[in-house]
């Protein structure tokens, strides 16, 4: 049996369809993201990236980054010319997409089916078409006017009441399911760095040829007996296990937010101070860098299998339809990953040809004795925070689904539309926050109800021999146990 959650019904449809025919947690987690690529657009592509906590059955989880660099010959100088940040969107914000790399390295992790089944499902959703979700609704009217910049994006997504039919991207992904290297190496990769080189992109055939997914150990915390384990920089798993556990959960997410903004980078260009992120050591206040406004456009599929194989992964586009742009001739959505680097000289997270940018895919995987614990979420810059209020009580809930549905507040500024830094409190939070938001320097602000900056957090669970999950009230998926 396997518990499967993932922000839209289709996706979980698509992976308890391969579990049908054989497949595992890791094999159903697989055929759900897929899926994802094809019916949330303005979350997830294989124009994007992934990062994944796995664990196999009886095994030591490991950590799989397939985030993609920036281009060899990025012209740096001549985007610190134009400004003091990077651009939102744009061909100068797309860097190698991850997500294709990253389905490969899951499944040599110990699926059992081949990736021409675990597609399979995702290539008739987009032959055939979906109906629009609300999420896919309420993101094309809120970026209506980068739609219709896009001949791509204007071409392809449904106006009110029509199906998200894509057959570009049906053939994109029947080719990767034949042969997923030809993404990188292959006829789609030369069709899309054409169409990306068209439009002003440095990217090349080379920068997709070099991409690697890397499979690593995980960095991991203990806290009240449960192992917590999350990924690497440049992830920002780090300030999610910095703040597990805390007794003043805001006071410390503000300090791992001001840590996370001044020390994140890619350790493979530059040093990175964990143990700093991790709140482990006291360092020097630094200013936060200027940053584009992420929207946090992710979507989070988790699994976990009777025999204890468990699964949690993201993927995402960054803002919502990522930089832009929709490739016509394979139909991808790219995103706009490089909208996160900083051009500060000084900051880990500079801009450099061949460098990764700061990630804020956090997905985290917990263990206690024989409980396996599956835990992700959409939510942008604030997924630590909004991760560690479901944390607390995950292991113990005897409700998943009423733990998902509680008030959760978030930490941002840009990130949730927000001129200054801001404590966010979706209704009914319990707390008194008001001398809490004032000695951090925060103002305070509610909203009316349940809100998508508060995320949108996916749960799979065993338990005693017990098999549980739940998906947000935030999104548009569901959960399924079978």
């Amino acid at each position: 049996m396997i518990a499967l959650a993932a922000p839209h019904s289709g996706a979980v449809a698509a992976g308890m369809t391969v579990a049908a025919a054989g497949g595992n947690a890791l094999d159903a987690a697989l055929a759900a993201a897929a899926a994802l690529t094809v019916t949330y657009p303005h979350q997830c592509s294989v124009g994007g990236d992934l990062v994944a906590i796995v664990r196999p059955a009886g095994g030591t989880p490991r950590a799989v980054l397939s985030i993609g660099a920036a281009a060899a010959g990025t012209d740096v100088a001549a985007l610190r010319a134009r400004g003091d940040r990077m651009p939102a969107g744009g061909p100068d914000t797309v860097t190698v997409p991850g997500v294709v790399a990253g389905w490969a390295a899951i499944a040599r992790l110990g699926a059992r089916l081949p990736l021409a089944d675990l597609l399979a499902p995702a290539i008739a959703l987009a032959r055939d078409g979906v109906p629009a979700s609300t999420g896919l609704r309420r993101a094309i009217a809120a970026r209506r006017d980068a739609i219709r910049a896009d001949p791509g994006l204007r071409a392809v997504l449904p106006a009110d009441g029509e199906p998200l039919v894509q057959p570009a991207l049906a053939d994109t992904l029947t080719a990767i399911a034949a042969n997923w290297r030809t993404f990188y190496k292959g006829h789609l990769a030369h069709r899309l760095v054409a169409g990306l080189r068209a439009l002003g992109s440095p990217l090349s055939i080379t920068d997709f040829a070099t991409h690697r997914a890397e499979v690593v150990e995980p960095l991991s915390t203990t806290v009240d007996g449960v192992r917590w384990y999350a990924a690497p920089p440049p992830a920002q798993g780090a300030t999610l296990l910095g703040i597990l556990g805390s007794a003043d959960l805001v006071t410390a997410a503000r300090q791992a937010q001001l840590r996370r903004d001044a020390l994140l980078g890619d350790p493979r260009t530059g040093p990175v101070d964990v143990d700093a992120l991790m709140l482990r050591r006291t360092v020097a206040a630094a200013a936060t860098p200027a940053l584009a406004r992420p929207m946090g456009d992710t979507a989070a599929v988790t699994a976990v299998g009777d025999d204890g194989t468990a699964v949690t992964l993201i993927q995402s586009v960054y803002q919502s339809f990522g930089a832009g742009i929709l490739d016509p001739a394979t139909g991808i959505v790219l995103h706009n990953r490089g909208s996160a680097f900083s051009l500060d000289e000084t900051h880990p997270g500079v801009l450099r040809p061949g460098s990764r940018p700061p990630h804020t895919l956090c997905p985290a995987l917990a263990l206690a004795g024989d409980a396996v614990v599956a835990l992700g979420c959409q939510g942008g810059r604030s997924q630590p925070w909004i991760l560690a209020q479901v944390a607390a009580d995950v292991l113990a809930a005897g409700d998943l689904p009423a733990l998902l549905s509680r008030p959760r507040w978030v930490i941002g500024a840009r990130d949730i539309g927000r001129t200054d830094p801001t404590l966010l409190l979706e209704p009914g939070t319990p707390g008194g926050f008001s001398a809490t938001a004032e000695r951090l320097g925060l103002d305070l602000a509610t909203t009316s109800g349940p809100h998508d900056d508060a995320g949108h957090v996916q749960v799979a669970r065993l338990r005693g021999g017990t098999l549980d999950a739940a998906s947000d009230v935030r999104a548009d998926g569901r959960a399924v146990v079978r």
